[in-house]
């Protein structure tokens, strides 16, 4: 009788006690939405992708079409002439943002203003900015007829439906990015660190490269491999400003070409696969060479 007494007398143990003996916060609900958000819109694409690539259209074994890209000149220079744009876009991106991040860490007459400007091609997108460019800087652009007017060409300049064009419109719609990146890591490092520095005889080009720039540099590292990303995928600005069936001729073109003109979407779906493998490899050499940078306190906020 006494112990029945006590069990009924002992407080009912709630759901959030059970889970919180087992190590779970009911916090963690909150990441079901995101979680289930990347299964559906990532991870299964992404698995179905790959196992589409490995059923042929035309039979042949299941890396028949990996067989097919590798050995086709014309499908396999797509890496060269998409590295080709996305490496020397993503270092411009990032190496411009810098110096103008720098400048707009402390305060700045304008500053909002100038910030303004400088992420608006965010909003524009690739369309438009390859649109814009067509008009600016195509034969009949307003550059050309400037130019013209002022008797210092006498032949239209050509920069766009190239390589020109194209790299244009990925620092056009990259730098924002970058920029945008680049200065939050920049604000979390601590001004009075400079100071200091400067307190004991630095120029500003020491404190710069011995202080800022170190702390700096694992930030900028995680700045360049979205600025990869970004420069890597690259489909609408190959299109409308470059030469899609030359120069710049990108990867994401002949995924769409395999998918949409020959209607061989497992072809289309193994070279996306290759896309993602070059993207991760970069993005792994990147980390790898930003785990041997300095990860310390920065003395900041951030």
């Amino acid at each position: 009788m006494t112990v029945g007494l006590d069990r009924a007398a002992a407080p009912r143990r709630t759901l959030r006690h059970r889970l919180a003996d087992r190590g779970i916060d009911r916090t963690l609900w909150l990441v079901l939405p995101a979680t289930a958000f990347v299964l559906v819109l990532f991870v299964y694409p992404f698995i179905y992708g790959l196992e589409l690539s490995f059923q042929p259209l035309e039979g042949g074994g299941a890396f028949a079409n990996y067989k097919e890209f590798f050995s086709d000149p014309y499908l396999r220079d797509t890496i060269w002439k998409t590295m080709r744009l996305a490496l020397p876009a993503a270092v411009f991106n990032v190496a411009a943002s810098v110096p103008v991040a720098y400048a707009m860490r402390g305060r700045v007459r304008g500053k909002r203003t100038i910030t303004t400007l400088l992420v608006i091609p965010i909003t524009l997108g690739t369309v438009l900015t390859a649109q814009g460019l067509i008009m600016y800087a195509g034969p009949r652009g307003w550059l050309n007829r400037t130019l013209t007017g002022l008797h210092l060409i006498d032949q239209p300049v050509v920069l766009v439906h190239n390589y020109t064009g194209v790299f244009l419109s990925l620092v056009i719609t990259g730098f924002p990015f970058a920029f945008l990146l680049t200065l939050s890591y920049l604000s979390g490092i601590d001004p009075a660190l400079e100071k200091a520095a400067a307190t004991l005889g630095a120029g500003s080009w020491q404190r710069f490269r011995k202080i800022t720039l170190p702390l700096l540099a694992p930030g900028l590292a995680i700045t360049f491999t979205l600025a990869f990303v970004l420069a890597f995928s690259v489909f609408p600005s190959a299109q409308m400003v470059g030469k899609p069936t030359g120069a710049t001729r990108v990867i994401s073109i002949a995924a769409y070409d395999a998918a949409f003109q020959k209607f061989d979407y497992s072809m289309g779906s193994t070279i996306a696969m290759i896309m993602a493998v070059i993207m991760l490899i970069v993005i792994a050499l990147v980390m790898v060479w930003r785990a041997t940078l300095y990860r310390g306190a920065t003395g900041g906020k951030g």
